[in-house]
C-alpha cells in the first residue's frame, strides 16, 4: 500500500480558504457543509490486488496483478460551535450536530438515484472534498466516524472530532477513443496525488518518463506542468 500525506503546514497572507464537502450528484454540484476547521493533515492511500500462484519445487510463490484499488483519501475534521460562539454576539454555543449531521447525511440512500425501469436500487450521493481552486477529490463516503469531546451545560454537544474517509469514483461515461476506428471502451483513469509530477506518472504507468506528452496530448492538458491534486488523468492505451 502506498501513502502520502498533507501536513498542516499553512502559509500565504489573508483568510485561508475553508475547505468543504460538496454533493456532486446535483446539478450543478451543491456544497453541503463548509469545514469549520481546515485539516490540520491528510492522508491518501492506494491499494493493489496481487494474486498468489503455487510454484513448483519454489519457496517463494508467482505473483501476478489482479487489479488496481481505488484511492482512498481519509480526512479528520474538527466542529467546535464554542469558538463560534465566542467570536460572534451569541454567548450559547449551537448544537455541533447542526454541522455534522450534514456530513453523516451523505452517507444515506437518495431515493432519487433509484431507476424502477431498471430496478436499481437507490445509493447514497456521489460528493467531492475540496479545499480552495485546485483541491477537489470526487469519491463516495464509504465511513464517518463522529466523537463528541465537549458539551454545554444542558447536554448538548458543543465540539466533535469526526474522521471521514472517501473513496476515488471515476466520473460518469467513458473516454472518447482516439480514433473513429478504435473500439469504444473504457480508459484507465489516474488521480493526481500530492507531489506526482506528470513525467513520474508516465515512468509509473507506461515505464517511460517521455510518454508524459500523450497523457498531456490524450487530455488536452494546457499547462502539464501544473496538475492539481485529485486531477483525474485518462491513460491512453500505448502500444
Amino acid at each position: 500500500m502506498a501513502e502520502q500525506s498533507g501536513r498542516g503546514i499553512h502559509f500565504g497572507s489573508g483568510k485561508p480558504v475553508k475547505a468543504s464537502v460538496w454533493n456532486e450528484d446535483t446539478q450543478p454540484p451543491s456544497k453541503v457543509v463548509d469545514c469549520l476547521f481546515n485539516p490540520t493533515d491528510y492522508s491518501f492511500a492506494k491499494r493493489n490486488d496481487w494474486a498468489s500462484g503455487s510454484p513448483t519445487g519454489g519457496d517463494v510463490p508467482l505473483v501476478n496483478f489482479s487489479s488496481g484499488g481505488a484511492i482512498t483519501l481519509t480526512v479528520q475534521l474538527l466542529f467546535d460551535t464554542l469558538t463560534l460562539a465566542s467570536d460572534g454576539s451569541d454567548t450559547t454555543p449551537q448544537d455541533v450536530r447542526e454541522y455534522t449531521e450534514k456530513l453523516l447525511d451523505l452517507m444515506k440512500i437518495d431515493s432519487s438515484t433509484a431507476d424502477s425501469s431498471k430496478g436499481t436500487p437507490g445509493r447514497p450521493p456521489r460528493v467531492s472534498f475540496r479545499w480552495g481552486r485546485f483541491w477537489s477529490f470526487k469519491s463516495v463516503l464509504t465511513s464517518v466516524n463522529q466523537n463528541f469531546t465537549l458539551f454545554w451545560d444542558d447536554g448538548r454537544p458543543i465540539r466533535a472530532t469526526l474522521t471521514a474517509s472517501f473513496q476515488q469514483v471515476e466520473t460518469e461515461g467513458t473516454y472518447p477513443p482516439q480514433n473513429p476506428t478504435s473500439v469504444a471502451r473504457p480508459e484507465k483513469v489516474r488521480t493526481v496525488l500530492p507531489g506526482e509530477t506528470i513525467d513520474a506518472i508516465a515512468f509509473s504507468e507506461y515505464g517511460d518518463s517521455s510518454r508524459w506528452r500523450a497523457i498531456a496530448d490524450f487530455n488536452h492538458l494546457d499547462n502539464p506542468l501544473r496538475l492539481r491534486v485529485g486531477q483525474q488523468l485518462a491513460l491512453p492505451p500505448l502500444r
